[in-house]
């Protein structure tokens, strides 16, 4: 889930459906309301949260700082203000990177997939695996080839990636999936997603890389060792790999 935080609520409504386009849950909020939202937030619920987006208000200066207290998520700061002091200003700030809007919302996913990764290092030879998920908008590939997913099943995958080898309650992945704030669905619908996204991983691997266990959850399980060849020039392309050190959970969101 993405937070955007703007005093001006039109472009906290544009951002937020923006998101919803690309499949991913979030919210608006003015730095008043996450101000409040921010000191009373349960673990759980800031642990769904992706990225924080801070836009234009008052308070920017001291939002991050204290956001950080609170949360590991990245914060980037979105400036209309193409200016080196301004910018300088916003990461001395605190925050993990700074965009000049007007910018693509996909480019922004592709900023916090970078921070996270660049949390955890890299790993060498990130080509050595089975499946590669890229958490821009584009669809997840399985030995080079590419695997075309609704968005809330890739949303899901994107999130058992982030969180490879362990397991994740059917709650974390309705938050990850929905957003922390919707009433509309019951989280009984994340059974039928997984089901649904864990057949299509069976037949294009071979076996099962989602283990379920009642009352537990669920654990992507995907052993390492295996190679596939990629193209050198593809490594440049902004993705997390499953043999890489995984992240905390960065929960991802989507649409029907």
């Amino acid at each position: 889930m993405y937070i955007i935080v703007d005093d001006r609520e039109s472009v906290t409504n544009s951002y937020v459906g923006g998101l919803v386009r690309e499949g991913v849950s979030s919210i608006g909020f003015s730095s008043g309301e996450f101000w409040d939202w921010l000191q009373s937030a349960s673990e759980s619920d800031l642990a769904a949260v992706d990225a924080f987006l801070l836009g234009d208000c008052d308070t920017r200066g001291s939002l991050p700082r204290a956001m950080r207290k609170r949360s590991s998520a990245p914060i980037i700061a979105m400036s209309g203000q193409k200016m080196l002091k301004n910018t300088l200003e916003l990461f001395e700030s605190g925050v993990d990177d700074v965009v000049h809007v007007p910018i693509h919302l996909r480019e922004i996913l592709a900023r916090t997939a970078a921070i996270a990764r660049r949390r955890v290092g890299e790993l060498p030879r990130p080509c050595e695996t089975r499946i590669q998920v890229f958490f821009n908008g584009r669809d997840p590939e399985i030995a080079g080839h590419a695997l075309t997913l609704p968005r809330r099943e890739l949303r899901i995958l994107e999130y058992m990636v982030s969180n490879h080898g362990k397991w994740v309650t059917k709650t974390q992945i309705f938050n990850a999936v929905y957003g922390i704030f919707e009433a509309t669905f019951d989280e009984s619908v994340i059974e039928s997603h997984v089901s649904k996204l864990r057949k299509k991983l069976r037949d294009r691997l071979g076996f099962d890389a989602i283990v379920a266990r009642r009352y537990v959850g669920y654990r992507l399980d995907i052993p390492a060792g295996e190679i596939i060849d990629v193209p050198m020039q593809e490594l440049d392309e902004v993705g997390i790999l499953l043999n890489r050190a995984h992240t905390a959970p960065v929960a991802y969101p989507a649409g029907n």
